[in-house]
C-alpha cells in the first residue's frame, strides 16, 4: 500500500478511534502491508462492525479485489455503501465506478455520478475523472437530476442515498 495513503488513512483513524481501537487499526493496517490479509481481515472487521467507516472502506477493498478472501462484489458493496453513508469519499468513489459499470448492482448512470459528484467534491481526483466520463454519455436533462440527487443525498447526511 501507498506510504502516503497509509499515513492519511492512520490520520483520519486518529479522528474516529480510540486508543487501542487505533492500535488494533494499525494491526491491520501493518497486515494488510505484509499481505497478511487473514489477520487485516480479523483486526478490521470487528473495527467496521463496531461503524469505522475507514476500516468499511478497507473491507471492500479486500473482498473487490479478492485480498485473502473470495473476491465478492455484493460484500465489497456492503461494505462500501456502509461506509459511504458516514461520507467516505473513497467509497462514494467506488461505489459510483461499480454503478457506472455494472459490477455487483445492475448499470446506473444516474446513482454512478451522483456517487462520484459526492466523491470529488471531497476532493477524490479520480472521481473527477469518472463524473466527467459520466456525464459525456449521459442528457443534461439527466446530469442535473444525478446533481440533485447528491444535493438532497448531502442534505440528508448522506442517509437514504
Amino acid at each position: 500500500m501507498n506510504k502516503f495513503i497509509a499515513v492519511l488513512l492512520l490520520m483520519i483513524s486518529t479522528l474516529s478511534f480510540g486508543t487501542s481501537a487505533l492500535a488494533d487499526f494499525q494491526k491491520g493496517l501493518d497486515a494488510y502491508d505484509r499481505e497478511d490479509y487473514a489477520t487485516a481481515l480479523k483486526e478490521w472487521k470487528i473495527l467496521a462492525e463496531e461503524g469505522d467507516p475507514v476500516s468499511q472502506y478497507n473491507l471492500g477493498v479486500m473482498y473487490r479485489m479478492g485480498n485473502g478472501v473470495a473476491r465478492n462484489d455484493k460484500e465489497a458493496l456492503k461494505w462500501y455503501r456502509l461506509a459511504a453513508f458516514q461520507g467516505n469519499a473513497g467509497s462514494q468513489y467506488l461505489l459510483g465506478y461499480m454503478y457506472s459499470n455494472g459490477i455487483g448492482v445492475p448499470q446506473n448512470n444516474l446513482r454512478a455520478h451522483m456517487w462520484v459528484n459526492l466523491a470529488a467534491s471531497q476532493g477524490i481526483e479520480a472521481a473527477e475523472n469518472e463524473r466527467d466520463n459520466l456525464a459525456r454519455q449521459m442528457t443534461s436533462k439527466d446530469i442535473g437530476l444525478a446533481q440533485q440527487m447528491a444535493r438532497e443525498c448531502v442534505a440528508r447526511n448522506y442517509q437514504g442515498c
